[in-house]
């Protein structure tokens, strides 16, 4: 296909002084629409692209570091509400600190002890629940260009095709620079639409996985949470 697209390309550029810029200036309206349409899809993909692998890599590094201190021996849970700024961007601190804050509304002063274990969990489950859900926010776009820029491409091919074979009828001969530029615009409708969406479904993928990794880590430290809660304040 590359080496066919070029040879059209070195066809209408020799026979017609066409290029590549003019080829996709004197396109149809409807291909000109696929082309815009893709290319903001595009767009919007790589801001939320780079906007969330930045998110997620200072989430890892803030969990890990918030992590070492949980596990380190003389870590006690109000030391770690007071340094939680320090950890800011991780989503597990955030869960931590919900359920501190229910520990402490829980907590009676003349005993230290608080009442239900079950509402701390329930507590824990629900800042889990939320974090998840800011961490997955715009995650759809990025499927829903996966998924549907390849059939917008298509689509944009399909208008080339026509145009080529309207070419065709129109010419007193049937030659390769009858159909070039329906052929050539028929091609470019269905890289674009491949280009917008394989970088979209890599990263897609890529993303879920570290979020459902960050929901992993998130169960595991509620569960050691219930259990130090369940040890030291029931």
């Amino acid at each position: 296909m590359f080496f066919y697209l070029n040879f059209l390309f070195l066809q209408t550029n020799q026979n017609q002084g066409v290029s590549l810029v003019d080829l996709l200036l004197k396109s149809s309206p409807i291909a000109k629409f696929v082309l815009i349409l893709l290319l903001l899809f595009s767009i919007v993909s790589w801001a939320i692209i780079f906007s969330k692998w930045r998110a997620l890599k200072n989430a890892e590094k803030a969990t890990d570091d918030f992590l070492s201190r949980f596990a380190s021996r003389n870590a006690k849970l109000s030391d770690l509400y007071v340094e939680a700024e320090n950890y800011k961007h991780s989503a597990l601190t955030k869960v931590f600190l919900a359920g501190y804050e229910e520990v402490t509304n829980q907590m009676q002063s003349e005993t230290r002890k608080i009442h239900s274990l079950e509402s701390v969990s329930r507590v824990l489950q629900s800042a889990t629940i939320e974090e998840v859900s800011q961490m997955e926010k715009s995650l759809s776009w990025l499927a829903t260009v996966s998924n549907a820029s390849p059939f917008i491409g298509l689509f944009g091919t399909v208008v080339g095709i026509i145009i080529a074979f309207q070419g065709l009828s129109a010419a007193s001969g049937s030659s390769i620079q009858s159909v070039a530029p329906g052929i050539a615009e028929a091609l470019i409708a269905t890289a674009a639409g491949i280009a917008a969406a394989v970088p979209a479904s890599i990263f897609y993928n890529y993303f879920l996985n570290k979020v459902r990794s960050i929901t992993a880590t998130m169960d595991r430290f509620s569960l050691e949470m219930l259990n130090i809660v369940e040890r030291n304040y029931l």
